[in-house]
């Protein structure tokens, strides 16, 4: 405003000369100039402004964005927890059935060498012939009551009670099964089954998930028996126990001790798989 009043007093005075003509279109032009750069300027904000909130835009899409991506991570890191959870379950049965395969075929392998051993110390049996029989019955003779041989009843014999004990453990009648072994131990404490009775009473516990109880009783077959072939399946089911147990450090050890006292057994095997799963690899 302040450069367009020359202008207009020139307008006004009626003098106006070339020079001042050409000096009021160089204002012009200036005018036209700052409205320009003006317009340029207003334009440029806009512009900014549009850009700006694109890129607000675009990271608020990019926050959407990464926060269900780790939403799907973290579904991914559960179901691979859960997948890693049911492997272990799993391996945790295998092995536990592999070790009572392993111990029933021991335990097969036993009443074998019992029944062996039973039928070489067993009596010849001895025969004997009758002489022919008068065929006139009338006037054969009739043996008295005294002459009939009436057989003395069997004594029970302890295979049967140890076999009856071992089938309710199989078809998992787990009472009746402890009551059988025990009944077994009263009654023929020095036989070579002993050992045998005294490990499934404490699978048979272990089957009831009496784990502290279990672990006592493999105690005892590794106390009273450590050369009987239920030894190392008695160390061994001891760690399993102490995992059921949710006790990791005692669980180790025995798997440890399994390895290092039978190294040459099915269960230093089944203990040295049971470890690597722990994440404890042996030299």
């Amino acid at each position: 405003m302040r450069k367009l009043l020359p202008l207009a007093l020139i307008l006004l005075g009626g003098c106006a000369t070339s020079s001042d003509v050409q000096k009021l279109q160089s204002q012009i032009r200036e005018l036209q100039d700052q409205l320009a750069q003006v317009k340029r300027t207003s334009a440029g904000k806009e512009e900014v402004q549009n850009v700006n909130q694109r890129i607000a835009d675009q990271t608020q899409q990019l926050l959407k964005s990464n926060a269900t991506l780790v939403a799907k991570v973290d579904q991914i890191e559960e179901r691979a927890n859960n997948t890693q959870g049911s492997i272990e379950q799993t391996n945790y049965r295998l092995d536990r059935l592999a070790q009572q395969i392993t111990q029933s075929q021991h335990d097969i392998e036993d009443l074998k060498a019992a029944v062996a051993r039973a039928a070489a110390a067993a009596p010849p049996a001895t025969s004997t012939v009758s002489p022919a029989m008068p065929t006139n019955t009338a006037t054969a003779p009739q043996p008295s009551m005294t002459e009939v041989n009436v057989p003395a009843p069997a004594s029970e014999n302890p295979m049967e009670v140890y076999q009856a004990a071992y089938r309710d453990y199989q078809r998992g009648n787990w009472d009746l099964a402890l009551a059988g072994f025990r009944d077994f131990l009263a009654r023929y404490p020095e036989s070579e089954l002993a050992p045998n009775a005294e490990y499934w009473i404490g699978e048979s516990l272990y089957s009831q998930k009496k784990y502290s109880e279990a672990i006592d009783q493999f105690n005892r077959v590794v106390d009273k028996y450590p050369k009987s072939d239920k030894a190392p399946g008695a160390l061994l089911k001891k760690g399993y126990g102490y995992l059921a147990m949710n006790d990791r450090p005692r669980a180790i050890v025995q798997f440890q001790y399994v390895v290092h006292e039978y190294p040459n057994s099915r269960e230093a095997a089944l203990a040295k798989d049971r470890l690597r799963q722990l994440g404890i690899n042996l030299q």
